[in-house]
């Protein structure tokens, strides 16, 4: 992984570029503030996306669960929101260095109020993780979009749903304890709700969980069996999630695990 210093879409911003799937993607982030990590590729591999599938992620920072995406899913077109103006006009950058910018739509904006009705056939976010501010220690400024939403969670998915074509999916990963709110703001609109816990080791608590839904969809809830993400023997990763990482399989939210990719 290269971190090379590099200018970014403004003036003042320090980046770094870096790489996922294993060398397969390029991104530029910032040197300060809030970077992607796992979670981006994690929300990327539950995508299943069809040839010619339209699908929207809402606050896509610098781009990298779209980037990946965009990877997984070559045949698909993607429109993307980003509230802050510098990080949209980054994660367009990134878009032309990985050759994806003819079918990615990148906005300024407030995906919540931007994204319209009945729009897209899939819409996937990794939303802040708190909408209360008393909840943690405030971040600093670079950070506090990544991590505090305005918004409540239940806004998110709402605005979500609204977007979808029906029979739409929505797919989104966040903290294991907001999965009773997530199920409660799908509950009348969407169903087959698939819920995979991710374990950071083998016999530890699932610290995330990626949830799949359904717009008008009755189909019961599942809960799949859970990725564990560390080895307990003193590995960086198990040998399910480094495939992965490194965009050689992704999920399926049925509960396999797809073929490796080139």
């Amino acid at each position: 992984m290269s971190m090379a210093a590099t200018s970014g879409p403004e003036a003042g911003m320090e980046t770094s570029r870096s790489t996922l799937h294993d060398g397969r993607v390029a991104i530029d982030q910032p040197v300060r503030g809030y970077r992607a990590g796992l979670d981006a590729v994690l929300l990327a591999a539950a995508l299943d996306l069809r040839a010619g599938a339209h699908a929207c992620e809402f606050g896509c920072g610098a781009g990298a669960a779209l980037l990946c995406a965009a990877r997984l899913n070559p045949d698909t077109r993607f429109t993307a929101f980003e509230l802050d103006g510098a990080m949209a006009a980054l994660a367009a950058q990134n878009a032309a260095l990985n050759a994806i910018q003819d079918r990615c739509d990148i906005h300024t904006g407030d995906a919540l109020a931007m994204a319209g009705r009945d729009r897209f056939d899939a819409v996937f976010f990794n939303p802040p993780f708190f909408d209360d501010e008393s909840a943690l220690r405030a971040p600093s400024a670079e950070k506090r979009g990544a991590w505090i939403s305005d918004a409540p969670l239940a806004g998110w998915i709402k605005a979500a749903l609204d977007a979808l074509r029906a029979k739409g999916q929505l797919v989104l990963i966040q903290r294991t304890d907001r999965l009773g709110d997530i199920v409660t703001a799908l509950q009348g609109r969407a169903g087959d709700i698939s819920v995979l816990p991710v374990h950071p080791r083998a016999g530890e608590p699932a610290k995330r969980v990626i949830v799949r839904a359904v717009k008008g969809s009755r189909a019961p809830l599942r809960l799949l069996s859970g990725l564990v993400v560390h080895g307990s023997d003193g590995e960086r990763f198990t040998a399910e999630s480094s495939a992965i990482f490194c965009g050689e399989t992704r999920f399926d939210m049925m509960r396999a695990v797809q073929g490796r990719r080139p």
